[in-house]
């Protein structure tokens, strides 16, 4: 995973402007530091970050800003859970983007707490940090220019891509198994049942996930550090169980750390293959599945593999 140790002394930053304002939630300490150092590298104004109290009891601090960053790692979660609660809610009606950067343990209430749009964080890098400001910034105002800048938003670009390809991918399998059968008159609500040789059981996807991560026993881990794939197998091997996957079970699926299991999370879900689903009976838990049209395209994936008379990869 690429690495960049950031610091605003040892960096030659230029901005055209920094007219945007960033506030920072944070309690004094490493992650109340590191974050003022992400958005300012990013571009953003910093004013002295706001006590999470504080935050709580006058919401209007964040009124005007043009990105928020709230740090609860180091919180308990009596405080972290309205805060993150309160200051989504505020971000969300006001259109304001928002990064949270939680503890390991905190990711599922946070998850079932944020809305959609928020970018959750976890253990993240400064390179981490400084590439989700810089993604959140407006194109036309992202006036960043130094070496580290430039490389995180180019891995940044390239991970998006991917995603990208792999939602067409399956888009073409649908399309192909239909005939190409044109929009106006498909009905996507015809589920593709694949014939009982090609039905997929949970049993041969989990050893398709096993072989994958024997793969890390020969070669170094991080030739394939893309968990896009192993994400998309273990959600889909679960339905076939029956059996619900959290946010932070899938963190630990994808064998990668939590912040870039969640910034895959976060993109999958955007790009429609993966839905977030929350816990009726507990909302300090959320759920991730696959949508109807990742579901489809993995059943036609599988039975034309089969049919092709290959083996699952």
């Amino acid at each position: 995973m690429h690495e960049v140790a950031l610091d605003a002394g040892d960096i030659a930053v230029r901005y055209d402007q920094a007219s945007e304002r960033a506030v920072i939630v944070a309690a004094p300490g490493a992650g109340s530091e590191a974050a003022c150092r992400a958005a300012a590298l990013a571009g953003y104004r910093t004013p002295p970050p706001i006590d999470p109290m504080a935050a709580l009891i006058e919401q209007d601090l964040i009124g005007g800003a043009q990105m928020v960053l709230l740090e609860v790692a180091d919180l308990d979660w009596s405080l972290a859970e309205p805060l993150l609660a309160t200051i989504g809610a505020l971000a969300e009606a006001w259109q304001i983007p928002m990064i949270a950067t939680v503890a390991l343990a905190q990711i599922d209430g946070a998850a079932a707490l944020l809305p959609e749009g928020c970018v959750l964080q976890c253990q993240p890098s400064d390179s981490d940090r400084m590439a989700a400001a810089l993604l959140l910034r407006p194109p036309a105002t992202a006036r960043l220019h130094d070496s580290a800048r430039d490389t995180d938003m180019v891995r940044m670009r390239r991970f998006q891509e991917e995603v990208a390809r792999i939602a067409e991918s399956l888009a073409r399998l649908s399309r192909a198994d239909m005939g190409e059968v044109p929009a106006l008159v498909r009905n996507d609500s015809i589920a593709f049942r694949p014939t009982d040789d090609e039905a997929p059981s949970a049993q041969e996807i989990r050893r398709v996930i096993r072989a994958r991560r024997m793969r890390a026993d020969y070669f170094q881990a991080e030739l394939f550090a893309d968990p896009a794939w192993d994400m998309l197998l273990d959600l889909f091997a679960s339905e076939l169980e029956h059996r619900q996957v959290s946010v932070s079970s899938l963190c630990i699926a994808a064998a990668v750390p939590p912040t870039t299991a969640l910034r895959w999370i976060g993109t999958m879900n955007e790009s429609g293959l993966f839905e977030r689903r929350a816990d009726t009976n507990d909302r300090r838990r959320a759920y991730i599945g696959l949508t109807d049209r990742a579901r489809d395209g993995m059943l036609r994936y599988v039975s034309a593999v089969k049919r092709a008379g290959l083996n699952l990869a």
